[in-house]
């Protein structure tokens, strides 16, 4: 009888201002303007040694809006994640809503980029996690039925809780050492 594996956990992350520093109310458009966030290397890193996938969950209407293509977005990840292979960070999914504002279904605060994530790599959202700047994320995890979330102050205001709210991504490190247990 074959064994059947178990579901395994997964920290989503958003991309502008948790994985690399915001670009405020623009877009990060090529590489030059991509600067990861302070400490989330050896967050990624950290989540992947406790046997956790890591998965980024992403708006980028900037496809949309014509300001950039497919192509150099995908570029963007692909040079994002070779940068990251090095630290044993790479990211094991990547999934971005390229559309316009009430255009799609797949949109934040839609569950939509997390349900396929689960379905693709066999995730447990029941002990899984997310890292988000904005209420939209907060709030897509909670439609998702992701209990932990952790906020990092923007200038976004708050109205949604998350569980955890640090002041910026160089104090993620200690929150997952101390509260992410191994799988």
């Amino acid at each position: 009888m074959p064994t059947v594996s178990p579901l395994r956990p997964a920290v989503f992350f958003d991309r502008d201002g948790v994985v690399n520093v915001s670009p405020g109310d623009g877009y990060v458009l090529c590489w030059e303007d991509f600067h990861f966030a302070p400490g989330i290397i050896d967050a990624l890193a950290l989540c992947r040694e406790r046997g956790y996938a890591t998965i980024l969950v992403t708006s980028q209407q900037g496809v949309g809006k014509g300001l950039m293509t497919q192509e150099a977005l995908d570029e963007l990840h692909a040079h994002m994640q070779s940068e990251l292979v090095p630290h044993d960070a790479a990211l094991d999914g990547i999934y971005a809503c390229t559309h316009l504002a009430g255009t799609c279904t797949c949109r934040k605060p839609s569950a939509e980029m997390i349900s396929r994530a689960r379905d693709e790599h066999g995730i447990d959202l029941s002990r899984s996690w997310l890292v988000g700047d904005h209420d939209r994320d907060i709030q897509m995890a909670i439609n998702a039925g992701v209990p932990r979330t952790v906020r990092i102050l923007s200038h976004h205001e708050p109205k949604v809780n998350a569980e955890f709210t640090l002041e910026e991504t160089t104090e993620l490190t200690a929150l997952l050492r101390e509260k992410l247990p191994q799988v």
